[in-house]
């Protein structure tokens, strides 16, 4: 069974008129009655009862129609599927997010994806770490990732730079102060991001302690930011993160902006590979950053 038999019985169906019929359908007269007589060969029932004025449907063609009307919407649907998966309007896409991008990054790009792409079916996984990321690029857990840029080996975008701020427990004495020297902390107990591969903050706190003149004298290290930042409300110690944390909101602490601030990246990558619905939503990422 052909659609474009398919096609040609609806219209008639509709039109109940061969010569209407067939300009709507942009074919000859003949051709048109052809293919109606092939597909009631095909099905072995009489589809039309034909007269010199009018075509009228057989009680075949009544219920016939229905199942005709169905295939074509089917078709149709399946269409337009297809378009918006090509154009990346619809699909799906998978993208982690390193701590600190969960906080202010990814609540944005869940709302304007869902504004500009309603079609396309999010998965976002938040308070990652840099290395879980890109081996989740690599084995294709993720579409996306926004990491700590400088893992060997991976392409990725710089989308900003983000400022290092103190993280006190709220009773500390520096607490009320709006912007402290780093070396004002050498004598804390630093609360930090695990060492070795598992974190590029690790590394980056302890630059910049080296460059402030010292080294902390104990590590408490925790995988995720949001810990880390209950463990100095709990007066456990205090810690450096960027900026962005500053949203997560929770009592118990004051960020307190370094003097001459280190910075550290935020980095957009995507797999080779990305679908059409991927570069869409990238294009959404770099516009929420």
């Amino acid at each position: 069974m052909e659609l474009r038999h398919l096609r040609s019985f609806a219209v008639l169906a509709e039109e109940r008129h061969f010569g209407r019929a067939a300009e709507r359908l942009h074919l000859a007269q003949p051709a048109l009655s052809q293919q109606i007589k092939q597909l009631e060969r095909e099905l072995g029932v009489t589809l039309f009862s034909r007269t010199t004025r009018r075509v009228e449907l057989t009680e075949a063609g009544g219920r016939f129609v229905g199942h005709a009307r169905d295939v074509l919407a089917d078709v149709d649907r399946a269409r337009d599927d297809m378009t918006s998966l090509a154009s990346g309007h619809a699909g799906r896409v998978s993208i982690g997010f390193v701590g600190t991008a969960t906080y202010d990054v990814l609540p944005r790009v869940a709302r304007e994806v869902r504004r500009e792409l309603p079609d396309v079916a999010l998965e976002l996984h938040g308070e990652l770490l840099s290395p879980q990321l890109v081996a989740g690029l690599a084995d294709r857990t993720y579409d996306l990732v926004l990491l700590r840029p400088g893992e060997p080996g991976l392409d990725a975008r710089t989308l900003r730079s983000e400022r290092l701020v103190a993280v006190l427990p709220a009773h500390h004495p520096l607490a009320g102060r709006r912007r402290i020297g780093l070396a004002r902390l050498k004598d804390e107990p630093f609360v930090i991001h695990p060492s070795g591969r598992r974190s590029s903050m690790h590394a980056q706190v302890l630059a910049a302690c080296a460059a402030a003149g010292f080294e902390p004298s104990s590590l408490l290290e925790v995988s995720e930011t949001a810990t880390l930042v209950v463990f100095v409300a709990a007066g456990l110690g205090v810690a450096l993160v960027p900026e962005p944390v500053r949203s997560l909101g929770l009592e118990g602490v004051a960020y307190v902006a370094l003097t001459d601030a280190p910075t550290i990246d935020l980095a957009l990558a995507a797999r080779a590979d990305a679908s059409p619905a991927a570069r869409q939503v990238a294009a959404i990422v770099e516009r929420c950053v």
